[in-house]
């Protein structure tokens, strides 16, 4: 299996909303955003497949070493190797942040108010999204911008979308104040009761995360709009989820709910088309 392989077979499946978002690109560009998420989904495993802490830190110092190997021409991993043709477009420091996200999130399971949780969510969905946006091309800083703002908006979806899933791992992404607001129990997530609080608490995250996407469209210079449609595919498809959801009463605690692969051809084709 060759990298580019292991990274397709990672991050890409046909069927996945990342399959369709980015069908349409060149091969190259291709090839890059694939390496880049299927880099992100590594990370995300650290803190996701790993119930001893000793072990998820050990791999999370790996990684740093990896990307020090990365920059300097020496990389061991297939990811790695399917990132090199592309480190032009990446900058270290900002996949750096991405570790220390991670590391933030292996540090802790709440997440006392939204300020840090802002943090948590900038270093790993807002840095995302500007690499993203970077190995797409852009001419227009403000295209970064919207990169960072659209990244934010993806992490909340992410968030609502996978509150059962991450209860179940002992996780609650949702601010201890926020919930304290909404008169949401943390024994509630955890114990997967839904109730009318939890529906207002879910909705004030939805409200929020479509927000996140307005601003991030009015930050996207025309002139970069077709460069960006794989992202802006992407967005179009996790929007369409969270409608979705909002149309269950946010009933994610105990199923996870998703969109048709023809659904996601769909909204990610009309996207292609609009922005051309």
């Amino acid at each position: 299996m060759t990298p580019d392989q292991f990274c397709q077979d990672k991050a890409a499946k046909s069927g996945s909303s990342f399959y369709y978002s980015c069908l349409l690109l060149p091969p190259d560009r291709r090839r890059a955003l694939t390496a880049l998420q299927a880099w992100r989904l590594e990370l995300d495993a650290i803190v996701h497949e790993n119930h001893d802490a000793g072990v998820a830190l050990q791999r999370l110092d790996w990684w740093r070493a990896e990307l020090r190997r990365l920059f300097e021409g020496n990389p061991n991993h297939p990811v790695s190797h399917a990132l090199q043709p592309f480190l032009a477009s990446l900058p270290q420091a900002e996949m750096s942040q991405m570790l220390d996200g991670t590391e933030m999130d292996l540090a802790q399971s709440r997440y006392f108010d939204e300020t840090v949780l802002g943090r948590y969510c900038r270093q790993v969905g807002g840095t995302f999204g500007k690499l993203a946006a970077r190995v797409l091309g852009f001419s227009d800083d403000r295209t970064l911008e919207f990169a960072e703002k659209l990244g934010l908006s993806l992490m909340r979806i992410r968030i609502v979308r996978e509150m059962g899933h991450d209860a179940r791992l002992g996780r609650i992404y949702i601010p201890v104040d926020t919930l304290q607001r909404f008169e949401v129990p943390a024994a509630d997530v955890m114990q997967s009761r839904h109730s009318p609080q939890f529906a207002a608490l879910m909705q004030d995250q939805a409200a929020q995360a479509r927000a996140l996407y307005q601003d991030a469209l009015a930050l996207l210079p025309r002139a970069d709009r077709r460069a960006q449609r794989a992202l802006l595919a992407l967005a179009a498809i996790h929007h369409a989820l969270l409608d979705e959801i909002e149309a269950s009463q946010f009933q994610v605690l105990t199923q996870r709910i998703a969109l048709t692969p023809m659904r996601k051809l769909w909204l990610a084709w009309k996207t292609w088309l609009r922005n051309g």
